[in-house]
């Protein structure tokens, strides 16, 4: 049996399913389709800093899609929680930075995207046990609790009646005068209007594997973080902290996350003691009152690596209807917003609010 869909996402994680809302307050009908269910990969398994790490190291382009999400999530997760009730944990709690060498390049990039900063005070430092260098303070940066703005969403999107299709995967994908004609599954055939493919860190090889006579250079691969949960109580830390590459984020709920490594494993999601060890001896080092609570959580997941961290965005260079919204590496959440905003002008052909040139997609080259 042939459906007919208007827009297709092929992936139901944060990416997917921020898409699927943008095109949803266009008026169109956006349908997701995941092999697992909405969100359980990547975005489930991340910190939910809305903040790039050490972002006047990175890429412009990450910034200027960074700094647009945070002007949108406050709106977003108050309109979550008032639709399903389900609250994202949407938290301006701020972020210390203890190691800054760079403190001039932060200082103007935090100018520059008038993020409020300052030198961090004694006080904020008290209770953490490590060499401070240059600390700095930025009081506005939240966080968002990933698995519960999943859900939410989620629940937000069944409201307005998007269809989600779970456990299924694509099985062909039919090109004809260069646009997608049909895309074949074990429960039937379907034919799009426009296709969206949002498979983090999955999206090269399926990519590779469906549209082999149709290939764009779109190098993601796998990069696998494992991460810790402290049974702590309330108020045990009231801000996050970054200590070089690793952080700790407290929860509402008193709970404090602890991440994380930075591993190729390729597509492997198993946990390791090495890991366990690793992330329990930086964070009961940093916060010595850590070492009273249980660790009730270890886990890991699969980011979209990405050259330089920079998304793909927009349109197939080939092929008409065809989109790809995926490679957000460490950054899924603090870009999400902003990326399905600036995919949804690219596919509804809008006036885009930045520049899409650095996240578009190239064909191929010849080896």
């Amino acid at each position: 049996m042939t459906h007919h869909l208007d827009i297709l996402i092929i992936g139901a994680g944060i990416s997917g399913q921020l898409a699927a809302r943008e095109f949803r307050k266009a008026g169109r009908e956006a349908t997701l389709l995941d092999k697992a269910g909405p969100g359980t990969e990547s975005s489930w398994a991340g910190g939910g800093i809305l903040l790039p790490i050490y972002p006047w190291r990175q890429a412009e382009a990450i910034s200027e899609l960074a700094i647009q999400s945070l002007k949108l999530y406050p709106q977003l997760s108050a309109e979550l929680l008032a639709s399903t009730g389900i609250d994202p944990e949407w938290r301006e709690c701020g972020m210390l930075i203890c190691k800054n060498p760079d403190f001039e390049a932060a200082e103007r990039w935090c100018r520059h995207y008038d993020v409020a900063f300052q030198t961090a005070s004694a006080e904020l430092t008290a209770a953490l046990t490590t060499r401070l260098e240059q600390p700095i303070w930025l009081p506005g940066i939240a966080q968002a609790r990933n698995p519960r703005l999943l859900k939410s969403l989620s629940a937000y999107l069944s409201q307005l009646g998007t269809q989600f299709i779970s456990d299924t995967e694509i099985e062909e994908i039919d090109v004809v005068n260069r646009r997608i004609a049909g895309v074949k599954t074990r429960h039937g055939r379907f034919t799009v209007n426009e296709l969206v493919v949002s498979t983090g860190a999955w999206t090269r090889e399926f990519l590779n594997n469906l549209l082999p006579d149709w290939p764009v250079d779109i190098n993601i691969r796998p990069v696998r973080g494992q991460m810790l949960l402290f049974d702590a109580k309330p108020d045990t830390l009231q801000y996050m902290v970054l200590d070089g590459d690793q952080y700790l984020i407290p929860r509402r709920d008193g709970k404090i996350l602890v991440g994380s490594t930075v591993e190729q494993a390729g597509f492997d999601k198993t946990t390791t003691e090495q890991a366990r060890e690793q992330l329990y001896r930086f964070a009961t080092q940093l916060l010595p009152t850590l070492q009273q609570f249980p660790v009730s959580h270890h886990w890991a997941g699969l980011r979209p690596g990405s050259p330089q961290g920079i998304p793909f965005i927009g349109r197939h260079p080939d092929i008409e209807n065809l989109y790809i919204n995926a490679g957000h590496f460490r950054n899924g959440l603090v870009m999400g917003p902003a990326s399905a905003k600036l995919l949804a002008d690219l596919v509804l052909q809008r006036p885009t609010d930045l520049d899409p040139s650095p996240y578009s997609l190239k064909p191929a080259t010849a080896s």
